[in-house]
């Protein structure tokens, strides 16, 4: 297979749907309402996908902030579980706004696992295309996943206390959440002192799809030089967006802060605000 951006399309995966190399992955969550995005997923969702929740999948048990990596062998073993090999080509899709999905990329990507696309425009890409839908949960032999023994691509808030100004900080949340005007979730309302807010709703355009290779080159001008870009949000989910946007715009060095502001705020980091 040709080398990929990190995102395909509908046309491109109906193609390949059913395949023995193939592996889909429905990624929609709902943070107000956890079980939400199981129960779309059994209302219909893409044939072949398996459903993987965002809390009890891509989500440990400790570690900072409220979403937490979980440790690396345990996400291995699952994604095994659930069929996942070296061998296959991985897609995960959310809604289509980009929030959830990236997730999942990144994380087997940081394992080792190059062959994973996130599905541009999510479900609702596919089903305005009026494609099928289907209400089974397919089931896969287990597999073997090749996988790195640790995250990579991370920083932890002692590297970015000793880092001064070395580091480039890009805040992936809403620019009300970065300026303190409001905080809907985490204790303390503001960003990372330098930070840069560029949030990843604005990664998705008019028509549902993420925007081309220059837009969000265009987004991005501000840290595009920057030699070491480190990407937060609230909890290490949505900043996901960010680092895929950044890999379809050519720059795939970019890393991720897992415990983001929630961490950065409960233990005691400078704050600012404006």
């Amino acid at each position: 297979m040709a080398a990929l951006k990190p995102l395909v399309t509908t046309q491109w995966l109906t193609q390949r749907l059913g395949a023995n190399d193939m592996r889909v992955f429905d990624c929609r969550f709902d943070l107000a309402e956890p079980e939400k995005g199981r129960a779309s997923y059994t209302a219909g969702h893409i044939p072949w996908a398996v459903y993987v929740s965002l809390d009890d999948d891509l989500t440990g048990t400790e570690g900072p902030g409220r979403h937490p990596l979980p440790p690396a062998d345990q996400f291995r073993a699952r994604m095994e579980e659930l069929g996942v090999g070296t061998e296959h080509t991985v897609v995960a899709y959310d809604e289509g706004d980009g929030g959830y999905a990236p997730r999942l990329w990144w994380m087997l990507r940081s394992l080792g696992h190059p062959r994973t696309y996130v599905l541009d425009g999510g479900w609702a890409a596919w089903t305005a295309a009026q494609l099928p839908v289907a209400t089974t949960t397919p089931r896969f032999e287990p597999s073997e996943f090749d996988a790195a023994p640790h995250w990579t691509g991370t920083v932890d808030r002692s590297e970015i206390d000793r880092a001064d100004r070395s580091l480039t900080l890009v805040d992936a949340r809403a620019e009300e959440r970065y300026r303190g005007l409001v905080e809907p979730i985490d204790p303390v309302a503001g960003h990372i002192p330098d930070a840069v807010n560029i949030p990843y709703t604005g990664n998705i355009g008019r028509d549902g799809h993420f925007l081309s290779e220059q837009e969000i080159r265009a987004r991005f001008a501000a840290v595009a030089d920057d030699p070491t870009l480190v990407v937060y949000c609230g909890s290490g989910v949505t900043a996901c967006s960010n680092l895929l946007a950044l890999e379809v715009a050519g720059r795939s060095d970019a890393l991720l802060y897992p415990g983001s502001w929630s961490d950065w705020c409960t233990s005691g980091g400078d704050v600012a605000r404006g």
